[in-house]
């Protein structure tokens, strides 16, 4: 055993020496008084601080990389957060705006919410969540607070499908609000719409605002269409071309209101009869 142990000593001996001296050294440093200990005492600390503070951001590192995932995951709550803010907010102010048009309609409405578009076709329409159980039937007219929408062409008991202005099918009575000259409104494609049957010399200018007139079967009188952004003279033609710019905004329309106005069924069947609208 002890001569294992003298076996080991001998082999690791410069270890050993070493080991010792690092003792020694360290009692001398921590023990010393002199003047030299001491100076070696504050350079040995000053080197350690420096260390430390030099591998210090190591842990931080790490904590600040918890904190910024921490503060992502917050970030992204409040902005979904904000978003519904804004999406209600903006609802109710359209929600206000239908409201004040029920309150001055002249007819009963029924408020209808739109669930599902086509606007890239030359028929496009609208479907709406209420039917017949609502009352809601075909030809009724569909408008929102700034005008006229479409028309009821199809029910079922839950939902229903509208034909809008921008429709190849679409034919409208309509006036210029300010001279009282009358027209037909079609679509042609395009982003406006187009006042038809409207003699050169009439009095039409851009600005003018386009509504349903008292000779329509279907509409109520009154209803804003558009306004005029141009009125053109057509060489070797009768008529000017007249273009308006929609009042509604079909790509961003959400809510609207059936009128539940039907017109006269035998006035309707007659003038369907003699190529009318």
């Amino acid at each position: 055993m002890l001569k294992r142990a003298y076996d080991i000593a001998i082999t690791f001996r410069e270890y050993l020496v070493l080991s010792a001296l690092l003792v020694v050294s360290v009692s001398l440093l921590t023990l010393g008084d002199s003047p030299q200990i001491r100076i070696l005492r504050s350079l040995t600390i000053q080197s350690l601080g420096l260390l430390q503070d030099t591998f210090n951001f190591i842990p931080d590192y790490f904590s600040l990389r918890s904190e910024n995932r921490s503060l992502r995951e917050l970030n992204l709550r409040l902005s979904e957060e904000v978003n519904l803010l804004r999406e209600a907010q903006l609802e109710n102010i359209r929600l206000r705006q239908m409201l004040a048009l029920r309150a001055k309609s002249a007819y009963p409405t029924v408020p209808a919410r739109i669930v599902g578009k086509t606007l890239q076709l030359m028929r496009n329409t609208v479907t709406l969540d209420v039917g017949r159980d609502q009352g809601v039937r075909d030809q009724m007219p569909i408008v929102t607070g700034v005008g006229l929408v479409g028309k009821i062409t199809a029910t079922s008991s839950r939902y229903s499908i509208g034909q809008i202005l921008l429709n190849r099918r679409m034919r409208v009575s309509a006036k210029i609000q300010r001279s009282r000259v009358d027209g037909i409104i079609e679509w042609e494609g395009g982003k406006n719409l187009a006042l038809k049957n409207v003699a050169k010399t009439l009095d039409v200018q851009a600005g003018d605002v386009v509504v349903t007139s008292d000779y329509s079967s279907l509409y109520p009188e009154g209803i804003r269409i558009g306004t005029v952004v141009s009125a053109v003279q057509i060489p070797g033609s009768l008529f000017q071309r007249v273009e308006l710019a929609p009042a509604v905004d079909f790509a961003t329309l959400e809510e609207v209101f059936v009128v539940t106005h039907q017109a006269d069924s035998s006035r309707v069947r007659l003038e369907r009869e003699q190529g009318g609208f």
